[in-house]
């Protein structure tokens, strides 16, 4: 029975046009899709995505010859001496024309006979794939490293390659005044809820500035909210999470001169995954994932209920820990939360200073400068040894967070915390925590409330945010995103453990 499902539903995906006027209205839903002809009476027609071609052998090889001949081109076949390249192919086939297209080929065609077509295959597979294409921020252990440059037309090549299928429509649009800025809205017909595409195409249209220097510029401009250090979008330089992005049903932003890709709508709990998740264990993804999160608590909290604590409620503080902190802060001449904002701009100008410095030397100050100022600080008795653990752990706990934008605005939580502590102790925390679920609770991505599921509460979703199922489990698409086709794959639920092997 499982078979023959699976079967139905193949034969629905291989289902191809009717006619190739079909297949080519829905191609030039895509604006890297181009149909030019060589002859003044229009009457040859070339067809192909500038994003899969090599646009050098089009000009030099393909056109020049074409444009020679005086006498008419009565049958595609004569392509075959005109034009020197070898391996064209005749064929009156929809599906191969379609799976050429989509590999790279170039089609050619009569205009008034289009019931046969040449496809010529000139697919540049090495565009993009070079040495410095690699994730700079972004790092992964496991899976592609490939990341996006500063050329639309090259990452709209990566992004194609990899979702090879006339769903992906590139939409192009110019932004600036001055620069003429190209910006492409990439998403899948289908999928994607038309919302999404609309809304990010009146805000993008919206825009009056002289000239955007980077796709990250674009991200604040177009944000639901400015006033908020949280971001709304997930900038990523890595190909597979945009594509991962495309096909749950969100749109992804692509500008020139950028190597970053804007993915929206998103939801707060997508700042704390990785795409390296979805190549490991579920179980192992699962444990990271949750170290992440806790470590994005640690970062914001441990600071402040260290100040809190020895301010206000050393009380609770137990009998065998209480001698080693008092004599860590004999000699300490300044309060608690002078301390602790001492030690917390310390360790933010290091990290700074080594963001800014050349790679080397940057690794260099951050290890050197830590150590000798960490030293420092306790022998002459600015800070206690206590604090300079807790301020280093909370440091690297920070930088547990996949997105560097969540970074940053957890480093910036954790003042007003330190401040409200040193105020009110555990009160003030309880303040700022109510404050801080107030503020998160109105913040939307392209209009979804960034703390689904959370709030508003879907039950059939909190645990897919916090842990990462198996690959068996993603067979449907994020329900929060609201996508015209909720369905991914068919997981095989008829699996033996024996297939494959001789069962006599």
């Amino acid at each position: 029975m499982f078979r023959k499902k699976r079967q139905r539903q193949t034969k629905n995906y291989e289902t191809v046009e009717k006619s190739i006027s079909d297949i080519l209205e829905k191609a030039k839903k895509s604006s890297d899709f181009t149909t030019i002809s060589p002859f003044e009476d229009n009457s040859l027609q070339i067809s192909f995505y500038k994003t899969l071609i090599d646009a050098s052998i089009l000009k030099e090889s393909i056109l020049p010859y074409l444009k020679k001949e005086t006498t008419a081109i009565i049958q595609l076949s004569e392509l075959k001496k005109v034009i020197p390249i070898e391996g064209i192919n005749i064929t009156n086939d929809l599906a191969v024309v379609d799976k050429g297209l989509h590999d790279g080929a170039v089609v050619i065609y009569f205009r008034e006979k289009n019931n046969e077509f040449a496809l010529l295959d000139i697919n540049y597979p090495r565009l993009g794939q070079r040495e410095t294409n690699d994730t700079q921020n972004e790092f992964s252990v496991i899976g592609p490293k490939v990341g996006f440059i500063e050329d639309l037309t090259t990452n709209l090549h990566l992004i194609r390659n990899h979702l090879n299928t006339s769903d992906l429509i590139f939409e192009e649009l110019v932004i600036d005044t001055r620069a003429r800025t190209k910006v492409t809205i990439a998403y899948l017909d289908g999928v994607t809820n038309p919302e999404y595409v609309n809304t990010a195409k009146q805000r993008l249209e919206k825009l009056d500035i002289d000239v955007s220097f980077d796709n990250t510029q674009l991200e604040q401009l177009i944000s639901d909210d400015t006033s908020t250090p949280f971001p709304l979008f997930i900038s990523t330089e890595r190909v597979d999470r945009a594509v991962g992005s495309l096909v749950n049903g969100q749109v992804v932003i692509i500008s020139d001169k950028s190597s970053y890709a804007v993915i929206g709508p998103v939801n707060l709990m997508e700042f704390f995954s990785n795409p390296e998740d979805f190549y490991l264990p579920s179980i192992v993804a699962s444990f990271f994932k949750l170290i992440r999160i806790f470590g994005m608590i640690f970062s914001i909290f441990a600071t402040s209920f260290y100040v809190a604590i020895l301010t206000f409620h050393f009380e609770v503080i137990p009998k065998d820990l209480l001698g080693p902190i008092i004599i860590s802060r004999a000699n300490v001449p300044f309060p608690p939360v002078i301390e602790v904002l001492f030690l917390e701009i310390t360790i933010d100008l290091l990290r700074e200073a080594g963001a800014r410095l050349p790679a080397k030397i940057g690794q260099t100050l951050g290890i050197v400068g830590g150590i000798v100022i960490g030293q420092a600080t306790v022998e002459a008795a600015l800070t206690s040894s206590i604090l300079l653990i807790i301020v280093a752990l909370a440091a690297l706990s920070s930088f547990t967070t996949p997105i560097y934008k969540m970074s940053n605005a957890v480093r910036l939580l954790r003042y007003p915390f330190i401040l409200l502590a040193a105020i009110w102790g555990g009160f003030g925390i309880y303040v700022g925590v109510l404050f801080l679920i107030a503020h998160l609770t109105r913040l939307k991505s392209l209009g979804v409330p960034l703390l689904l599921p959370l709030y508003p509460y879907r039950k059939g979703g909190v645990m897919k945010s916090f842990v990462t199922l198996n690959t068996s489990k993603h067979d449907k698409r994020p329900w929060y995103l609201r996508p015209l086709s909720l369905k991914k794959f068919s997981p095989v639920s008829d699996k033996d453990p024996k297939d494959g092997l001789n069962h006599e």
